[in-house]
């Protein structure tokens, strides 16, 4: 029997309507020569998909909200002046993985020394396969997970679907990974989906903090440089602040302040997921991540999932991210909505 992987990622934003009534146009172009893919509600950037080859998979960058800010951090494509300098394979949002095969995934970037790079894997877009504009958007892309020897280790098949409502937006992101080759992706922090967000939505730290990834290599995260870091987490499950890491909940809200307009970004989990519900890799720096596969380590131990693949066999996983412009913080009150429309879309 054929075990599926999607990722349906909703994520939503602000249309800049000039009137409620007002119908929005999502346009969606693609230019090939520059290796983009450019969304718009009513003629303003809602995002754009990067693919090129500088880059160590595609990303969405940059993500703006309905004030026309961008919600993610800057660094290191576009810099802002209060952007951190930590971990710059944290760019736009992304999907990805620590160990596919022993090669990471996730951390890969131009920060990686060359005798270091050979433990590092790529994602490569190999054809746009359609695009669509209209009340929704869609890019429709395959894509393959390559070794540093060139090794095809998984082949991808993702489908954004982009919308918007009123104060919000939206992205559907449907990926099936497929393995190439006998697959093992045993437990591991980092992962699956993830959003590096600007350094106003961070949460504030009074304390030096130092990270690994997998292969060893330390990032430490200071102190905080100013007082706008207005950032928090609150989960399903009740899980607040720092608290919310390694924790399980069926969704994940980032709230705070973007030059004091109130945003709320929140990944929502579905049940039809691997893992269900999720684990948050929930970092106060600014990352927001649902990683089903790492279990042993937010578990202590207490489950262990190391997930394997045979040739051919594939794996489905459904996200859903909300992100709210505007709109009093947190937003709670109006969640179940789309968490409810989206359990229900299969």
């Amino acid at each position: 029997m054929r075990t599926v992987i999607g990722v349906i990622f909703y994520w939503t934003i602000s249309a800049y309507c000039s009137s409620a009534q007002q119908q929005a146009v999502i346009s969606v172009v693609d230019l090939p020569a520059e290796k983009k893919v450019v969304v718009r509600v009513n003629d303003r950037v809602f995002t754009q998909l990067l693919y090129a080859d500088s880059l160590a998979k595609p990303i969405l960058f940059p993500i703006q909200a309905s004030d026309g800010l961008p919600i993610t951090r800057g660094f290191p494509l576009a810099p802002r002046p209060d952007d951190p300098t930590d971990q710059p394979q944290q760019v736009g949002m992304w999907m990805n993985y620590e160990k596919v095969n022993g090669i990471d995934f996730w951390n890969n970037s131009f920060a990686i020394p060359p005798d270091k790079k050979h433990l590092y894997g790529r994602i490569a877009i190999r054809k746009i396969i359609a695009t669509a504009s209209g009340e929704k958007g869609m890019i429709e892309y395959e894509s393959e997970w390559i070794n540093a020897t060139g090794q095809v280790l998984l082949q991808e098949k993702t489908r954004l679907e982009f919308f918007q409502e009123g104060k919000i937006w939206g992205i559907d992101r449907t990926t099936e990974l497929i393995a190439a080759t006998q697959i093992s992706m045993p437990d591991a922090k980092d992962g699956l989906l993830g959003i590096r967000v600007a350094h106003e939505l961070e949460l504030p730290v009074n304390e030096v903090a130092e990270y690994k990834d997998g292969n060893g290599n330390q990032t430490t995260i200071a102190k905080k440089r100013d007082l706008t870091v207005t950032g928090d987490f609150i989960t399903s499950a009740g899980k607040k602040g720092d608290a919310a890491w390694g924790t399980r909940g069926n969704w994940c809200m980032l709230f705070g302040k973007r030059a004091g307009m109130p945003i709320s970004i929140t990944m929502i989990d579905h049940p039809d997921n691997l893992g269900y519900p999720t684990y948050w890799n929930a970092r106060n720096y600014g990352l927001l991540a649902a990683n089903p596969l790492g279990q042993k380590i937010f578990s202590n131990g207490e489950t262990n999932l190391n997930f394997k693949m045979i040739k051919g066999k594939s794996l489905r996983f459904q996200y859903r991210l909300v992100i709210t412009a505007g709109i009093p913080i947190p937003f709670t009150s109006g969640i179940g909505k789309w968490v409810k429309s989206f359990e229900e879309k299969r």
